[in-house]
């Protein structure tokens, strides 16, 4: 039988995620488990907290007035845990860290691996999402610490963690690949493919700025899905640099002519209120 604190999570994962087969997959339930732990909340209290609607399972006005409640007493378990990690010397613990794709795949292995080497009984629980979701699942709690394109809008604590340039990514038989160099006029009259989580818009706002449209043809936040149409000559992109290290894709990647940088950063809500584990990885991701 669950305890009160996992009917608790199970609840916000539903309402984060906005879905019971979403939230059971994120906290490795079935979906019945997921409603019957809600429904027993809701039986226990005498009130309604979730509806099933067109855009999934939807808060009703008991459950909106309930939520800040439940997620406070899962933040002070987790503070809670904070203090038990300290005592215990980082014998174990969780750390829930919250990403976007590039880094998930390019730098987070070897530091997770670095990591774990010397504290094995330290779990962690990646999520990957657009810099916007990243933000609020930190304000919230639903994260310990994540990764983001500095600066970032809100009170945060933030460590740089370096630069990422904003690469051309054209076929390599286009005639853009026989280029040293791009410039945003040469992708104009091109089939523009957007990353629309987009560095905040940073591919947008270049052109925009540059006062040029491009034709756009796709919109998407799945980089590898628009490295695969460039391969098929279906399209030209900007993409940053750090997510074409090591891409199974035949590509031809060039430098752009005007500078465009993303700066990445690692972030947490609160340096005093982050647990031992947080601190402690943190240090990792600045080693070489």
């Amino acid at each position: 039988m669950e305890n009160m604190l996992q009917k608790y999570e199970a609840f916000i994962e539903t309402v984060d995620t906005g879905s019971f087969t979403k939230a059971a997959e994120a906290l490795a339930y079935t979906q019945s488990g997921i409603s019957r732990m809600i429904a027993e909340l809701e039986r226990a209290w005498g009130i309604r907290l979730l509806v099933r609607g067109r855009n999934g399972a939807e808060l009703t006005s008991e459950g909106r007035i309930i939520l800040p409640h439940i997620r406070n007493i899962c933040r002070k378990q987790r503070d809670l845990q904070m203090e038990i990690d300290s005592l215990s010397g980082l014998r174990s613990g969780l750390i829930r860290i919250g990403t976007f794709s590039s880094v998930a795949a390019q730098w987070l292995p070897n530091v997770i691996e670095r990591f774990q080497a010397d504290y094995p009984g330290i779990d962690y629980e990646l999520t990957i999402g657009d810099y916007a979701e990243i933000r609020e699942w930190i304000s919230t709690g639903r994260v310990d610490c994540g990764f983001l394109v500095l600066p970032i809008e809100g009170d945060f604590d933030t460590l740089s963690m370096g630069s990422d340039r904003m690469m051309a990514v054209v076929p390599p038989h286009h005639e853009l690949a026989k280029k040293k160099v791009v410039s945003l006029e040469d992708f104009v009259g091109e089939p523009f493919l957007l990353d629309e989580k987009g560095n905040e818009n940073l591919v947008a706002d270049l052109f925009r700025e540059a006062g040029l449209t491009p034709e756009i043809r796709l919109r998407t936040e799945d980089d590898y899905v628009i490295m695969s149409m460039i391969e098929s000559g279906l399209g030209v992109s900007i993409l940053p640099e750090l997510i074409l290290e090591r891409q199974p894709y035949n590509l031809a990647i060039r430098p752009l002519d005007v500078k465009a940088i993303r700066e990445i950063g690692f972030a947490v809500r609160s340096q005093k209120s982050a647990n031992l584990a947080v601190r402690t990885f943190e240090k990792y991701l600045t080693r070489t």
